[in-house]
């Protein structure tokens, strides 16, 4: 049953990130693209450590110290990057804004 919902997880991690790929080639502007990027990178990058660390844990007969230290690990990197990712979006955001970066506006042609 774990082996089944890490899977899920897995999977659902990896349609996000085609979602967010999407976005970025999709999308018209920078800030739209930056959106795109910063929520789905976040949201597919945790459901993606927390399918993995829930298999790294899948057999409960056998679990060692060493299984629960990885699976500690993972969600870890997965609370940095929880962090980090809206931080440093953010980061780009203020800074196209600083640029002067112009928004998409309906009447423009779309930009390559």
């Amino acid at each position: 049953m774990i082996d089944i919902i890490s899977f899920v997880l897995i999977g659902l991690g990896l349609v996000f990130f085609l979602g967010t790929a999407v976005g970025l080639l999709r999308f018209p502007d920078f800030y739209t693209r930056m959106h795109a990027a910063g929520k789905g990178d976040t949201l597919s990058t945790l459901l993606i450590l927390l399918g993995l660390a829930l298999l790294n844990l899948h057999d409960f007969h056998h679990i060692s110290l060493g299984t629960v230290l990885v699976s500690i690990k993972i969600i870890l990197i997965g609370i940095f990057i929880y962090i980090g990712s809206p931080t440093a979006t953010h980061a780009i955001f203020d800074a196209g804004l600083r640029t002067g970066k112009d928004y998409w506006k309906k009447d423009k042609d779309v930009p390559s």
